[in-house]
């Protein structure tokens, strides 16, 4: 008698865990203590600070950076634009800072803040299932704006994000979105604008695996996943269901560049490797020796902007040529 009281108070406590543990999952710390410090050099990139809604409704926040000087003999094409989506955890403002310097050179940038971050409407973080409502509202306002082509660039769950937005959004090829009709609760509509090309960097190939790693104790794979169960419930759908694992196959054709720091603890390489050997002919993986989780480009700058610039340059490229064929055809 007395063990199973014992039982169920620990059945209990589980879920209790479980349910707190959720609860902290979805609610990410909308800013970063360091953000502050960055103030003036997010302010010298110049740019608008704009607002846009969410598919589903949310209002978002984001800052437009008009692509900027000529490359060589190159200059960006007004009707391009790079989509940059942050991490888990912060505002956009940092990885403006860091790369928008470079990405501006080949297309104008839009750093987007997810919901329940920085300046957006409250949300809960889903490691990309209801982030696709968002990207799916940026697009929608790129496409409003002449935007034709677009190259998506995310950091940690931002390159989740980004994954999972091709995968159930489609390419912008086709009248309507490939994906499974459950891979989503909202009505899917094709983006107006292609996405021409994906660079996702330290991205994890399942949500539990990012969170676990964080987690200092032997039982961190249970309590992720307890978290995770708790977060399905209330959110009446699962974050695994779309992670990158399981969609990563459906990116195809578009060109994926995943970038992945060999010293990263939060997800190690072996995973990366993983990730990278089910994507499909259009993935290629490029790994940095010594970079931790979302450190490549501070470890090696050069090489690390060489690689995205050219990346989606050549795809930019070859969706403006086919862009062109089209048009010919309807001539």
């Amino acid at each position: 008698m007395a063990a199973s009281a014992a039982a169920a108070v620990s059945v209990v406590g589980v879920r209790a865990l479980g349910r707190r543990a959720g609860d902290r999952l979805l609610d990410a710390p909308r800013v970063t203590p360091g953000e502050a410090a960055i103030a003036g050099e997010l302010d010298a990139l110049g740019g608008e600070v704009i607002r846009l809604r969410s598919r589903d409704g949310l209002r978002l926040a984001g800052r437009w950076l008009p692509a900027e000087g000529v490359d060589g003999d190159r200059s960006p094409d007004p009707y391009e634009a790079i989509l940059v989506l942050h991490g888990y955890s912060g505002s956009v403002a940092p990885d403006l800072v860091e790369y928008a310097p470079f990405l501006r050179r080949t297309a104008n940038v839009l750093g987007l803040e997810f919901r329940g971050h920085g300046g957006s409407d409250a949300g809960p973080s889903t490691f990309g299932m209801l982030e696709v409502e968002d990207i799916a509202g940026a697009l929608a306002w790129l496409g409003e704006r002449g935007i034709r082509r677009v190259a998506l660039f995310g950091t940690s769950m931002g390159g989740m994000a980004a994954i999972t937005a091709v995968a159930v959004l489609g390419d912008g090829s086709l009248a309507a979105a490939d994906a499974s009709p459950d891979a989503t609760r909202a009505e899917l509509d094709a983006p107006r604008p292609a996405i021409a090309a994906v660079v996702a960097d330290s991205v994890s190939p399942e949500a539990e695996l990012a969170v676990a790693n964080r987690i200092r104790t032997p039982l961190r794979r249970f309590l992720a996943a307890r978290a995770f169960d708790s977060a399905a419930r209330r959110l009446g759908a699962d974050p695994r269901d779309t992670e990158p694992s399981r969609v990563i196959g459906l990116v195809a054709p578009v060109p994926l560049l995943l970038i992945h720091g060999e010293a990263d603890t939060t997800v190690p390489l072996e995973d990366a490797r993983r990730l990278a050997a089910t994507g499909g002919p259009t993935t290629q993986l490029w790994t940095v020796p010594g970079a931790d989780h979302s450190r490549s480009h501070a470890v090696a700058p050069q090489d690390y902007e060489r690689r995205v610039t050219d990346h989606m340059r050549m795809a930019f490229t070859a969706a403006r040529d086919h862009d062109q064929r089209d048009e010919g055809r309807d001539l």
